[in-house]
């Protein structure tokens, strides 16, 4: 697996978060259910949220593009630093790992506690 780092948006505990994802190669199908599992090291034990197609945090655009939101509920249990995620095709028997991983920053924002 190669290695790209690419700057963008950290997670603000508390708020929803939101990042498009854009790919060279067709990993996003029109079938494809996925799943992505947020942690915070890929040996953490501990799930702190998970997304899926199914429930609309995994969002296909095309067969390229990716919208991926973390809801406010998930992101108030976070810890500032950062976390990871990667996703996995669970439409393919047996499930398919699409082969990249995440690591996003996480913050405490200023503006906090409104609600």
């Amino acid at each position: 697996m190669s290695v790209a780092i690419v700057e963008g948006p950290a997670i603000l505990i508390g708020y929803a978060y939101r990042l498009d994802l854009e790919t060279e190669a067709p990993l996003f199908p029109q079938a494809a259910e996925l799943v992505a599992q947020v942690r915070l090291k890929p040996s953490a034990p501990d799930v702190l949220a998970t997304l899926r197609t199914q429930d609309g945090t995994l969002m296909r655009q095309s067969d390229c593009l990716l919208s991926l939101t973390i809801p406010a509920h998930d992101t108030s249990r976070f810890e500032p630093g950062s976390v990871v995620l990667d996703m996995a095709r669970i439409d393919a028997s047996p499930a398919l790992p699409l082969g990249f991983l995440l690591e996003i920053p996480v913050m405490l924002p200023v503006t906090r506690g409104l609600l």
